[in-house]
């Protein structure tokens, strides 16, 4: 059996797509289409159902998928061994990362990492979704809720803290809450409810049954820059919002607390750069960890 003919099949099934499989992998579509039944025949059976909008694993598929990255986790692993100690820390590997905590915390401090490991390439993509590790969107996910599923190896990174926030010029013009109640006489900012991706970033109920935000933002920067703005009051990471004199925490004995997780698929941990860049990952929040408490 040829090893790259299980890597072709193992981007398809992770994929769901020939085209998107092929793009990935940076070949053409035959030629992807040609080493997955080659796969076929030497297995003697289909390993996927075709159609006009993607294909699906058959029945001999599926099985062979939990072979194929049993394949997988053997391949790395002996790519680890014979490439040990610092030659070992080279390649890509993308993180996955809230937008919140990739762009304010990650984005100033990565460069430290490519700094001491010259041939490591890091790829960080902090937007507000989730990651599929399975499928390889992401080497490492930075997670808002601890990984419950899938084979992953999960640690907790910090707990951290939101309250509500408003500019000093909002203020200004419409007065400080001085309860819960008041709330309701300002205008809100929060998440586009429909594209909220975890159940961890509901949080506007803790503090008002009904927030009704009168702007909605699927991101927390731009919530930050919002509220920043004058546009109303909105609920904010302290790490991220003590950082803007023009903010100001109203009603501070509200206070939301939530933590962070990094996770990476089992396969991984073969991987000498994943294991590093985990592990950098933890030193730099443990080194700061207090700016992550709430806010004074």
């Amino acid at each position: 059996m040829n090893w790259d003919d299980v890597r072709f099949f193992l981007n398809v099934a992770r994929s769901g797509q020939f085209l998107a499989a092929a793009r990935k992998m940076g070949v053409n579509h035959a030629t992807l289409s040609r080493r997955v039944s080659a796969l076929e025949a030497t297995l003697g059976c289909q390993l996927f159902l075709r159609s006009t909008t993607g294909c699906t694993l058959t029945e001999d598929g599926t099985r062979f998928l939990a072979s194929a990255e049993r394949m997988e986790t053997e391949m790395l692993s002996v790519q680890s061994d014979l490439g040990r100690g610092d030659a070992a820390i080279t390649g890509t590997v993308r993180i996955g990362a809230p937008d919140g905590f990739g762009v304010s915390f990650l984005a100033p401090r990565l460069g430290a990492l490519t700094a001491l490991h010259p041939d490591l390439t890091i790829e960080l993509v902090p937007v507000p979704r989730s990651f599929s590790l399975s499928q390889r969107e992401a080497d490492i996910a930075i997670t808002i809720e601890r990984p419950e599923q899938g084979r992953l190896v999960f640690s907790k990174l910090t707990d951290y803290s939101l309250g509500l926030y408003a500019s000093t010029s909002y203020l200004a013009s419409y007065g400080v809450p001085t309860t819960v109640e008041d709330l309701k006489d300002h205008r809100r900012i929060g998440y586009v409810e429909d594209l909220i991706f975890s159940p961890s970033l509901n949080y506007t109920g803790e503090i008002l049954r009904d927030w009704g935000a009168s702007f909605a933002i699927s991101s927390a920067i731009g919530q930050t820059e919002a509220v920043r703005s004058g546009a109303g009051i909105g609920i904010l990471h302290d790490y991220i919002a003590r950082n803007h004199g023009d903010l100001m925490r109203i009603l501070p004995s509200i206070s939301i607390h939530r933590s962070y997780w990094t996770a990476f698929h089992e396969n991984a941990r073969q991987l000498a750069r994943v294991r590093t860049v985990a592990q950098f990952l933890q030193d730099i929040v443990a080194g700061e960890r207090s700016i992550f408490s709430p806010a004074a």
